[in-house]
């Protein structure tokens, strides 16, 4: 197979970054509507970007120190020295995508409030565009990254398959470094900032949601764009090119050389093209229902799938066909797995948290007795939902890897080789699932801008009209949003278990000899456990980093309240900006922490347990980690349509 079927990234690349281009522009032809709207909205975005540039100064820092040990171990040839380089451009180009994102979310949230005065339609159509320049610019830059460097790699350097595999792994973990910090910093700040808002302004002052007398009403919806546009970004666009790099490694451990390695990049290439005609799906009329908005964004996702999985049938045979001890067959299925996959984790997260359906109108019914009681069936509802996920990425996984070639029969003199096919399968399948990552993305950005158009419609005094039109577009941005999340936390286990092989793989190449990962191995065992408990402390170390930073906004709304005459009467403007402040510099110190947890014990652990010590932790991770993160997921899209 020619190396130069590899310059077929750069066309997915600017197929995917023209159309946000054209997407861009058309919400840039809507008006931001009246001089107060304007006015929000700019409040919105230099909060935003304020964030952000001190969020990145922040990151700069943790990646100049990661930097300069990667060097020293490039220099005594402990890694390659391309990796240095790698894991910058990998933390630089995921925080370009989250940036890029943010600054049309903001762009686009008045703009949706003014085009939703006019129709249902447009303002869906607004928020959607918006979405699928977030969409399209992460996967645009996701192949754009893999491209130069396997460009850089080959014809530059003349490296071969494994080497540059192995080499191109370590920018994903540079993304997955920088969508760390963009997550746990950006979710602190919006869950502080919604929390703090509602305690004074709904519950103890008992005005309504989004009221401009609000002082942090501001931060609230600046929260929305840097925790679930900008982070989500960052985190989608790690695990989009990290299924590709590692299905590259396992592809070269497999002994399919190049031809392994231009299937997923090819895939990924026809899951723009199809993402793309999705998006013509998506449009609805002025008096649709919730469930009728949630259709045709569903018909838009499922199309793309669909046709995705029709164009990957000679897309896999035409690679896949002559590689020797290759199932094309196998790796087709896998191919499907994965797009069905994506597709049901969708549909079950809906199922979960979407106001249409009766877990979440029988969790709303609950509140007639209190309180107490929606608490206690958000966390049951959250608990039942962890079921369906988790089976199907089960399933996919054993389908995958069995069709691929995989067996588990150890007796086999074979069993090596076998076992790599397989494990291609289900690197394949990841792939498969994010491959239409365009369009899934675009629906789950589109909601923290359906977030603040209601915020803006409110603030701004537009007729109660706009306002049911934009509460619709939010009560539907809710569920896409936990959508997003579901397909999000299916991908990321599909992926980490792929970026697990390749790091098995390449250990075993490094130790030179046999790895005793058993469960009966005591280090393996212990991994097991303090992967399980890394967990929970993540967790309770973010929460409680929330509830922090929410007991200093609660405090300042609260003086704002008591000190500053006329806030009430609507005669006097409320400091914003403090409140933005307050949870930027309480989202960056407190983010800090968690983010050092995840990065310090994994070595730690490596140096005390070794390698196996280290698999046992990431399987302990990614298993506890997925049901953690589906079950809270699911409970607060629950919770949030209840209300």
């Amino acid at each position: 197979m020619s190396d130069l079927l590899f310059l077929f990234g750069f066309l997915g690349a600017a197929i995917a970054l023209i159309f946000a281009v054209v997407q861009r522009g058309k919400v840039r032809k809507f008006s931001e509507g009246t001089d107060t709207m304007k006015k929000i909205a700019a409040a919105i975005r230099a909060g935003a970007n304020a964030y952000l540039k001190r969020q990145y100064k922040a990151m700069v820092k943790f990646f100049i120190v990661v930097v300069i040990i990667l060097a020293i171990l490039a220099i005594i040839g402990m890694v390659s020295p391309f990796v240095p380089f790698a894991f910058v451009t990998g933390g630089f180009w995921s925080c370009l995508a989250g940036f890029i994102g943010m600054r049309i979310a903001t762009s686009a949230n008045a703009r949706t409030a003014n085009a939703a005065s006019e129709s249902l339609n447009k303002g869906l159509r607004v928020a959607f565009s918006s979405g699928a320049v977030m969409g399209f610019t992460v996967v645009g830059l996701g192949l754009l990254d893999i491209s130069i460097w396997f460009l850089i790699l080959r014809f530059g350097f003349h490296r071969e398959a494994a080497e540059i595999a192995n080499t191109m792994v370590m920018f994903g973990m540079g993304a997955s470094a920088a969508a760390l910090f963009a997550r746990v910093g950006g979710g602190i700040f919006t869950k502080a900032a919604d929390v703090g808002a509602d305690l004074v302004g709904k519950v103890e002052a008992g005005i309504p949601e989004d009221d401009p007398r609000n002082p942090a009403v501001i931060a609230d919806n600046v929260g929305d764009n840097v925790g679930d546009v900008a982070g989500m970004g960052a985190d989608l666009y790690e695990s989009y090119v990290g299924s590709i790099l590692a299905t590259f490694a396992i592809g070269a451990s497999a002994s399919y050389g190049f031809n392994g390695m231009f299937l997923p990049l090819a895939l990924a290439v026809v899951g723009v093209i199809c993402s793309v005609i999705g998006t013509f799906f998506i449009r609805t009329g002025e008096k649709a229902s919730q469930k009728e908005l949630l259709k045709t964004l569903r018909t838009g996702t499922y199309f793309a799938a669909a046709l995705a999985a029709v164009l990957s049938i000679p897309l896999t045979y035409f690679i896949m066909k002559d590689v020797e001890g290759a199932r094309w067959w196998g790796i087709l299925i896998s191919i499907f797995c994965g797009l069905i996959a994506g597709c049901a984790i969708g549909y079950f997260t809906e199922f979960f948290t979407s106001d249409t359906y009766k877990p979440t109108q029988k969790l709303s019914a609950t509140s007639e007795t209190g309180s107490a009681t929606v608490i206690i069936g958000g966390i049951s509802l959250g608990l039942k939902s962890t079921v369906a996920p988790i089976l199907i990425v089960c399933v996919a996984v054993i389908i995958s890897f069995l069709v691929s070639g995989g067996t588990l029969n150890t007796a086999s003199g074979a069993y090596e080789i076998s076992f790599s096919s397989g494990l291609y399968g289900i690197g394949i399948a990841a792939v498969g699932m994010l491959s239409t990552l365009g369009i899934t993305l675009a629906t789950d950005a589109y909601g923290p801008v359906a977030d603040n158009a209601g915020g803006i419609a409110e603030m701004s005094g537009l007729g109660e009209e706009v306002r049911e039109r934009t509460d619709a577009l939010d009560s539907l941005g809710n569920t896409t949003a936990a959508t997003g999340k579901g397909f999000a936390i299916g991908s990321a286990a599909l992926t980490a278990l792929a970026l697990l092989v390749s790091y098995i793989d390449i250990a075993k190449a490094k130790v030179g000899f046999e790895l005793d990962l058993s469960v009966t191995n005591p280090a393996v065992l212990v991994g097991l456990f303090l992967g399980a408990m890394l967990v929970f402390v993540f967790s309770a170390m973010t929460m409680s980093a929330v509830q922090k930073a929410a007991q200093n906004i609660v405090v300042e709304v609260r003086r704002q309240f008591r000190e500053i005459t006329g806030i009430m009467e609507g005669s006097a403007d409320p400091d914003y900006e403090s409140c933005v402040d307050l949870c930027t510099r309480g989202a960056l110190k407190e983010m800090v922490a968690p983010s050092l947890l995840a990065v310090i014990v994994p070595i730690v652990v490596g140096i005390v347990l070794g390698v196996e010590g280290v698999v046992g932790l990431l399987g302990g991770t990614c298993v506890t980690g997925f049901a953690m993160a589906v079950f809270m997921s699911n409970s607060g899209g629950a919770w949030d349509n209840a209300k």
